[in-house]
């Protein structure tokens, strides 16, 4: 920038000592700052890294800050170190020093030298309190840098380092069980997140601003957080693995009692099988005109997969045992159901006839109740649906209408014929 003209009417020397003790203490606030930012732990480990991606480019143009806020510090410097001389000159300057001095203090006197650009010597121009304004401004961008940096350093690795050793006693655990990589999904799934552990771990080590999320609004360096939806990930996948690995140690643990129990239901399972088969031989010779289903056989596969099963577990098998049993003891419950289901289908028509033998035997012990079991009608209809209910094979079809003609005239003789009066004779 140039210079802009004339910076006012001259200074007296109260407002000069007052400029002067002013610039004094931001000359000791910056030097401090850069002091600390040069001995800034993310500092040194940027200028150490190899660094890689953007944090590579953002450090080399943040380098070049630096130098540049140096630059400027200097030119402050001296500066403000000439200010001082001519003020020292005489305890009650004149009038030409004190124009002087007002120039040195307000007026873009300050030269900084810049870089180069398409072969010219670049220079800027600044009052004193310009410059000042400058060297915050890169002193911010450069501080951004390096507390982000840093915040991303301490923060990511060391939890990475804690998830890998997790996984690795996982690992260790996952061994002891059968759980290996090509042979479980679980231990392809460990190799999984072994290899994105690695890979996380050296790309934060050499790239940690790609790991990072600015605050929104946020001004302050340093602003944000880490990423680490990358890690969250990773821990989220090694928990299932861990959770699946402690399901085989349970399967190890109980697999013998879960094995009785799978051959306890299965035989439930046969015994009903068997029991259908056996009435549904009972309904053929039984019941006439009716639709018998047919009963399947035991389920050999079961009985197959369960011998598969205590196999697995003789050679400790665990891995394999494990989603075996479980897909077993679901598959041997739904077979108890079918059986049973298949029970009740074939025992129908048995259960219909011992209903309307109930209800027969039940309408004629009211009529009996009443009076009316003499009744040369109910005497009739109740024999012929006797005949047919106790009659082998039964046609239910027709003992149902027989016993429904009994109902009919059980309630037709004891309602009775009224006068019309409405009296019962």
């Amino acid at each position: 920038m140039g210079v802009t003209g004339p910076p006012g009417p001259a200074m007296d020397r109260d407002e000069v000592d007052r400029a002067l003790a002013r610039l004094d203490a931001e000359h000791k606030a910056i030097e401090d700052s850069l002091l600390a930012l040069q001995d800034h732990a993310g500092r040194r480990l940027l200028e150490g890294a190899e660094l890689t991606g953007v944090t590579r480019d953002r450090w080399a143009a943040a380098e070049r800050t630096i130098s540049l806020l140096w630059n400027c510090f200097d030119a402050y410097t001296d500066a403000l170190r000439d200010v001082r001389e001519v003020r020292a000159r005489r305890r009650w300057p004149g009038r030409e020093e004190l124009v002087e001095l007002t120039d040195r203090l307000r007026g873009d006197t300050v030269v900084v030298p810049g870089g180069a650009a398409e072969g010219a010597l670049l220079t800027e121009r600044f009052s004193l309190a310009g410059l000042v304004r400058r060297m915050n401004e890169l002193y911010a961008s450069s501080l951004d840098l390096v507390v982000t940096a840093d915040a991303v350093w301490s923060a990511l690795p060391a939890r990475i380092d804690l998830l890998a050793a997790e996984l690795g006693r996982t690992r260790s655990l996952a061994h002891s069980v059968g759980v290996r990589p090509g042979e479980h999904p679980a231990g392809d799934e460990l190799e999984e997140i072994t290899a994105e552990l690695t890979a996380l771990r050296a790309q934060v080590v050499t790239d940690p601003l790609a790991f990072w999320r600015p605050a929104a609004g946020s001004s302050a360096p340093g602003g944000g957080r880490p990423d680490t939806e990358r890690y969250d990930r990773a821990a989220l996948a090694l928990e299932d693995v861990r959770r699946e690995i402690e399901a085989v140690l349970a399967v190890r643990q109980d697999s013998e009692e879960r094995l009785l129990r799978l051959r306890d239901v299965l035989s439930r399972a046969d015994r009903t099988l068997a029991e259908a088969r056996s009435a549904r031989g009972e309904v053929l010779a039984k019941i006439a005109a009716s639709e018998v289903p047919a009963v399947s056989g035991p389920p050999i596969v079961l009985q197959e997969q369960l011998a598969t099963a205590a196999e697995y577990r003789r050679h400790a098998q665990w891995h394999r045992l494990s989603p075996l049993l479980e897909a077993l003891e679901r598959e041997a419950e739904d077979e108890l159901l079918r059986a049973r289901a298949s029970l009740t289908a074939v025992t129908a028509p048995l259960a219909v006839r011992a209903e309307l033998r109930g209800r027969l035997d039940a309408y004629k012990a009211k009529a009996a109740r009443l009076g009316a079991a003499e009744d040369p009608l109910l005497v009739e209809r109740y024999d012929a649906a006797r005949r047919m209910l106790w009659s082998a094979p039964c046609d239910l079809r027709v003992a149902e209408q027989t016993v429904l003609r009994y109902q009919r005239a059980v309630a037709d003789v004891l309602s009775g014929p009224r006068d019309a009066g409405g009296r019962e004779w």
